[in-house]
């Protein structure tokens, strides 16, 4: 097995750990960091692709998914901490009755 393939096979290790926690686990900061794992994941992937193809194209879009990362950190963070303000739970079931 050579390195291209060992990277494919931890991107996607790292996706579907990423998925199976945001699916299973209740907890809204474990759901985030779960989020990022499976953002990870498919940065791997995209490095991989582009190193394999000669192509810049994969390193600008990780750079991309970094800055929507970011941004997406920025407003999830405070949104939790005034959810948990108002509930003083971080447990996702708790807010279902903040559907619109």
């Amino acid at each position: 097995m050579d390195n291209a393939q060992m990277l494919v096979a931890l991107g996607a290790i790292l996706f579907v750990i990423g998925l199976l926690g945001a699916v299973v686990r209740r907890n809204l900061l474990i759901m985030l960091m779960c989020l990022e794992l499976m953002l990870n994941g498919v940065n791997v992937e995209l490095v991989t692709f582009s190193r394999m193809h000669g192509s810049t194209a994969g390193g600008v879009l990780v750079f991309l998914v970094f800055v929507v990362a970011a941004a997406e950190l920025a407003i999830a963070i405070p949104i939790v901490l005034l959810l948990v303000r108002r509930k003083q739970t971080l447990d996702a079931d708790a807010f279902k009755d903040l559907k619109g």
